[in-house]
């Protein structure tokens, strides 16, 4: 009888501990009840290294998550949703930029406040975009001396 309660007691703790590891990781991955931030849309040519979940910066400040990516099939361009802190107010003529946190680090999406008096409201599309630029392209244009695009050698 003795160890059957010491395995409730132990599966207890266990099953206390999951569940506490659970709602960290919900609070580190910034996972909150809705309601508590704004969409805005931007279409990028190149989303490389960015999908649902991808912190928005400002400032090198996270203020929201990449919360949809999907392909326009009209445009081939990806279309894609962020969820902004209500407590933040974006002029409406700022950039949002696909930034690196370095040569080996992933990507982030960056928002370049402009000087604008007005502000963008939940929904409002930005109009100034710039996709990822691939390491390995610029790589091989450098090591490909850039210029020869026929591949043609002298």
């Amino acid at each position: 009888m003795a160890e059957n309660t010491t395995e409730v007691l132990v599966g207890g703790v266990v099953l206390a501990a999951a569940i506490a590891f659970g709602i960290y990781a919900a609070q580190a991955a910034g996972l909150r009840s809705g309601g508590d931030s704004y969409p805005l849309h931007a279409s990028f040519r190149s989303l490389e290294g960015v999908s649902v979940g991808t912190d928005v910066r400002l400032a090198g400040v996270k203020v929201g998550t990449v919360s949809g990516v999907a392909l326009n099939p009209e445009t081939f361009r990806a279309d894609t949703t962020v969820d902004v802190a209500k407590t933040i107010e974006i002029p409406d003529d700022s950039a949002i930029v696909i930034s690196s946190e370095g040569l080996l680090g992933g990507n982030f999406v960056e928002i370049v406040p402009g000087g604008s008096p007005f502000f963008f409201e939940p929904g409002d599309q930005f109009t100034d975009t710039q996709g990822a630029v691939s390491l390995i392209s610029l790589l091989l244009k450098f090591v490909g001396g850039g210029g020869d695009s026929d591949g043609a050698s002298e």
